[in-house]
């Protein structure tokens, strides 16, 4: 996705089982050094090792990033932590979830919690990575990545599309029928989608790459998703008292 002499952005998008979810995997490498971002769960384990062994030694990862609690971005943690010297970043709210997953206890003091207001990591010595807030969307304790070296912003389930055939979204009107549905189920509320609009246009981002699904490419498909997100209503925002009823009572 992104290819320079010291930069590199690797995407995996076909590891998933067809029963499961289809997920996305990246590797951000900067002079030597990688991050791993949402690694997924132990049916992509041994398939998505392999395939970043050869673009860096797994010993040379040295973040593993975690956007949120859910198991196709944790679920393999222990394997991750037991094959490289990584340290693990997620947000404060679900380092005492992980071992519910099989993290061994020995591994535990390679969990880095991140405070509620994101923080900053340095790879390769000076390209210094965004973690940025993004919660409720749809995680109460969520995060992304902003990568300024390539100017890609990594977002988790915002952006999330289902179904589409093509890699890139090159028709965002037809596109937003892979989207829609996922977006006003699983974010939380408007409110929140307007405030990450407001963070995120203080960046200078020329590609939005989701999870799940296809990717915004260049700064005009960029800025027509953040419009659209930004004037969604979701979640609570539809939300009726016929949706609370007891089953069974008229």
């Amino acid at each position: 996705m992104y290819d320079t002499p010291e930069h590199k952005v690797i995407f995996f998008e076909e590891l998933t089982p067809a029963s499961a979810v289809q997920a996305n995997q990246v590797l951000i490498i900067h002079k030597g050094e990688g991050m791993l971002l949402d690694p997924g769960g132990h049916k992509v384990f041994s398939k998505l090792l392999s395939d970043i062994s050869l673009y860096i030694p797994p010993n040379q990862i040295k973040y593993i990033f975690l956007s949120h609690q859910d198991p196709d971005i944790v679920a393999a943690i222990n394997g991750w932590l037991m094959t490289t010297k990584a340290q693990a970043y997620i947000s404060k709210l679900w380092t005492r979830f992980l071992p519910h997953f099989g993290l061994d206890s020995q591994l535990e003091d390679r969990l880095i919690p991140i405070d509620d207001s994101g923080t900053k990591v340095v790879l390769g010595g000076d390209c210094e990575l965004l973690i940025l807030p993004a919660h409720f969307m749809h995680s109460p304790g969520n995060f992304q990545v902003y990568d300024p070296c390539s100017k890609i912003l990594f977002s988790g389930d915002l952006g999330a599309s289902l179904g589409q055939d093509y890699f890139f979204v090159e028709n965002f009107d037809e596109h937003i029928k892979y989207m829609e549905g996922f977006h006003k189920r699983y974010m939380a509320s408007n409110k929140v989608l307007k405030f990450w609009a407001n963070m995120v246009r203080q960046l200078d981002i020329e590609m939005i790459v989701p999870q799940h699904g296809a990717i915004f490419k260049g700064k005009e498909m960029v800025e027509r998703f953040i419009n659209w997100i930004e004037n969604l209503q979701v979640g609570v925002d539809l939300l009726t008292q016929e949706k609370y009823r007891v089953p069974g009572v008229i």
